[in-house]
This record gives C-alpha cells, structure tokens and sequence, in this order.
C-alpha cells in the first residue's frame, strides 16, 4: 500500500491557489457577518466558523508571500522602479523631493484654512510649515547639484543653517501654544480637516520611526538635516493633532486639563525641536569622516533619510 505524501498533501492545503484562496477568504467573511450579525457568538454554528476562518486566513497570509514575490520580480523590470530599489543615493535624492512636495501641500492646506476661517492658528502653522519647506528646498537644491556626501564643508553649511533656523522657529511654535493656551487649550479643525492631519501626522511619525531603527550612521550632513527636519516636522504634527483631538472629544469639564496637556506637550516639543536645532549645530561642526556617503542609507519618504 503506497504510504500518503504528507509534505504534497500540506502543500496543497497551505497553497491551494489564489482561486481558491479567494473563494476561503470570501465564504470566511460570510460566515463570520452571520455569525456576528444574525446567529450570534455562542450559536452552534459560531465554532465551525471561527475554524474555517482562522484556515482561511492562514492560506491567505501563505499565498501572499509568492504573489509578493512575483509582483517585486515585475516591478523590478520597469527602469525607474529598479534604480529607486537598487540605486540607494538616487532613492535618497527622490525621497527628499517627495518630501517637499508633502511638506507644501500641507502648507497650503494650512493657509487656505486659515484664510477661509480667519484662523490665526492655521496661519501660525502655515508658516512654521513653510520654514520647513523652505529648509528642505535648500537641501533638495543642493542635493540635484552635487552627489552626496562629496563636499562635506558645503553640506555642514546647509546643516548649519537648518539648525539656527530651527532654533528661531521655536518663536513660532512657542506662539502657536500660547493661542491655544489663551483659548482655553482647544482649537478645533473644520470639516475632514482633522482626518487629514491624522492622516500626515501618522505616516511622518511611523516612517521617521521606521528610518530611525534601520540606520544609525550618516556620511552626508544633508541627509542628516533632512531627518531632522522631518523629525521637527513629525513633532508639531503631533502637537496639533493632540490640539485638534481635545477639542474635539473633550468635555466642558475637562478645559483645565486640555489646557495642561497643552502646555506640557507644546513646551516639550518646543524643547526637542530646540534641541534638534543645537544638534545640528554641533555635528556640523564635527570633522569630515574618512568615507562619504555611497549609498548606505535611505530616506523614510517625509525628509529624515540616511543613516544617522
């Protein structure tokens, strides 16, 4: 009697093919609206269901891992996709103009709400936000004129003047607290407004985190600035969003602690980005390394890039 072929057979239940898998995926999604939406959790038919749906999503997770690998192989062949994964200095390069390009449409957005609502709150965060632009315009100039990392002089120049510019910005951040103080520490966004912000602040913050872990070295003072920059940027997000949030689910009751929370937030943050200001400003001043930037570090997509 021919022994069964286990390996074969666990293969075909693990990789049944995406026909399949997409039938599992939608039946288990019927299934788990019936069970939620009519039966109930304790129904007899719950269990059988909670079962077949865990198997569905286990072949699910199983079949992306070739399908990924077969889209990565096909992106790979378009010109511009391959030099953005494999040429790393050109990545850091588009990386920076990706990141003016936010940098201004959230600029804009800021300043068309403070226009339409009269806002000096928006205004006050229009113009951070255009300082910020501004600084990362100067980079990216810099880095469509010259490699990276090959004139280090230069590049500490650049450095420099980010930091004394985050250093003086502090007296716009320090203004955009204090309204929100003599406001009762609250100020609401219009509209999807606040969706938006989220929305901004969450990807700067989770791609600054991301580039933070992976690299820890920089040959370019530049790409350097750039993260700090990024880092600032992903700060007063954070703090406007916070803003935004007590506004809009705090209580009446709760005014005096919004007003602390503020306050604390908003003078921690105005500490950070002062002190990645002074940062700057000392590692500008630092001599040139033996080796410049080749290529070890990529930018996370909202300015921070390189290794640090």
């Amino acid at each position: 009697m021919k022994r069964p072929d286990w390996k074969r057979l666990a293969r075909r239940l693990l990789l049944p093919g995406p026909a399949a898998v997409l039938l599992c995926a939608a039946a288990a999604a019927a299934g788990l609206a019936y069970v939620f939406l009519a039966a109930g959790e304790t129904s007899p038919a719950a269990y059988p269901i909670y079962a077949f749906s865990a198997y569905a999503l286990v072949i699910l997770c199983a079949g992306a891992v070739p399908l990924g690998r077969r889209l990565a192989a096909r992106v790979r062949r378009i010109p511009l996709a391959r030099r953005l994964l494999e040429d790393r200095p050109f990545r850091a390069e588009a990386a920076l103009h990706a990141s003016l390009a936010v940098n201004l449409l959230y600029t804009a957005i800021n300043a068309a709400a403070g226009l339409r609502a009269r806002s000096a709150w928006f205004a006050t965060l229009a113009v951070y936000y255009l300082f910020l632009a501004a600084m990362r315009f100067s980079l990216t100039r810099y880095a469509r004129r010259a490699p990276l990392g090959a004139n280090w002089p230069e590049e500490c120049r650049r450095a420099r003047l980010c930091g004394v510019l985050l250093v003086l910005m502090n007296a716009a951040l320090a203004g955009v607290v204090v309204l929100v103080l003599h406001r009762g520490g609250s100020f609401s966004y219009g509209g999807s407004m606040i969706y938006a912000a989220a929305a901004y602040t969450f990807y700067i913050t989770i791609m600054g985190a991301v580039n933070l872990v992976r690299q820890r070295r920089c040959g370019s003072p530049v790409l350097y600035a750039a993260r700090a920059v990024s880092l600032a940027a992903a700060l007063v997000s954070m703090l406007s969003l916070e803003v935004a949030m007590l506004a809009a689910f705090a209580t009446a009751r709760q005014a005096r602690f919004s007003a602390w929370m503020v306050g604390g937030s908003g003078f921690a943050v105005c500490a950070a980005v002062a002190g990645l200001g002074v940062h700057l400003l000392l590692r500008a001043a630092r001599p040139a390394p033996g080796t410049p930037f080749s290529g070890g570090g990529m930018d996370d997509g909202s300015g921070s890039s390189g290794k640090a």
